[in-house]
């Protein structure tokens, strides 16, 4: 029989184990071929009981599920991490066609004044011309 300890939780468990079922020999317990330390402590897999084939079917499928959920967990940080890049990017994205609205939006006021300008000149232009006949008048009658 296997005599079980308690281990701190800031300590890594090492668990050791064989799938393979030709090995009748029971794997020393300093073997480490699986180690799990990013697992919280409560979901550790707890070591089999080495004489019985359902307990040591339910620590290999545990071991599987670990390796399961750490598997999930890396895909759901990178995930998050794309999901960050993607709303930054949509954040620029958003803040760009803000300024490109804003920019249509001077550029309209601006070409208002620029056709308010050039009828000004062109009014301008025709008064200086009337102006000159009128001059010119004037001075062929005196």
């Amino acid at each position: 029989m296997i005599s079980t300890a308690r281990v701190p939780a800031d300590k890594p468990v090492r668990i050791a184990f064989s799938l393979d079922n030709a090995s009748d020999e029971t794997p020393p317990e300093d073997a480490i071929p699986l180690v799990f330390p990013e697992l919280d402590q409560q979901l550790q897999p707890l070591p089999p009981c080495h004489d019985s084939p359902e307990s040591m079917q339910v620590f290999r499928q545990h071991c599987q599920i670990a390796e399961e959920y750490n598997e999930v967990k890396k895909e759901i940080a990178l995930l998050e991490e794309r999901k960050k890049e993607l709303i930054a990017k949509l954040d620029q994205a958003e803040k760009e066609k803000g300024d490109a609205a804003q920019l249509a939006r001077e550029f309209e006021v601006l070409m208002e004044e620029n056709r308010a300008l050039k009828l000004a000149q062109s009014q301008c232009v025709e008064q200086l011309e009337k102006l000159r006949i009128q001059y010119q008048k004037r001075q062929g009658s005196s």
